[in-house]
């Protein structure tokens, strides 16, 4: 692997965020990536704090898509890194036990919650695999979450289900991302909460600028 320049941020609050499609086909260019342009919108819209991406689209393969994760946080200095992308039942399916095999912690709520909610559209919802982990490294470390392939998928996991009032009726991963940021020594990352309000604690809340 070639040496990678840490990512400098350009404010002490800049989310560092890596985006990972996994795809043995769009790596290839047998059609084009969806994943990472969804995530890159997505975040987009919902983050209301300065924020930039480090992309990458990676085949299938377990020992490719570790050592581009490890890279991302240790060689990047990634906050938060988001996987799209290979967590079903199939063969080439490997994007959860890669993920596993580079975290320190595990976080087992980020994927429950991902397929409470895909279950409100589909029975095989049981089938998905995501995962999330926290990885440790020398003064640093990062949360990793695996998301779905589809971009609909994507933005329903991220930002959560609402009714027709606009009322939240299965919250989104993402209302729980800033604040494990905030646990884990990363920056204080914060949202649009028309699209998805993040929660923290009051005592971790921070006074509103002037």
């Amino acid at each position: 692997m070639t040496a990678v320049t840490r990512i400098a941020r350009s404010h002490p609050d800049e989310l560092i965020v890596g985006l990972v499609s996994v795809s043995d086909r769009a790596s290839t260019g047998a059609y084009q990536d969806q994943g990472v342009p969804a995530l890159r919108e997505w975040l987009g819209g919902a983050l209301a704090s300065p924020w930039q991406a480090v992309e990458r689209l990676i085949p299938d393969e377990p020992a490719r898509i570790s050592e581009t994760l490890i890279e991302l946080v240790d060689a990047c200095g990634c906050d938060l890194v988001l996987t799209t992308g290979g967590t079903g039942p199939a063969r080439r399916d490997v994007t959860p036990e890669a993920t596993l095999a580079v975290g320190t912690k595990e976080m087992p709520g980020f994927g429950e919650q991902m397929r409470q909610i895909s279950l409100r559209f589909v029975p095989t919802a049981i089938l998905s695999r995501q995962v999330a982990v926290i990885r440790e490294a020398d003064g640093h470390a990062a949360l990793i979450v695996n998301l779905p392939g589809q971009p609909k998928s994507i933005r329903e996991t991220l930002e959560g289900l609402k009714g027709e009032d606009g009322a939240v009726l299965v919250p989104g991963i993402f209302a729980a991302i800033p604040y494990c940021i905030d646990l884990i020594g990363g920056p204080y990352a914060e949202t649009w909460p028309e699209v998805i309000a993040s929660f923290r604690p009051k005592s971790a809340r921070r006074a509103p600028q002037a």
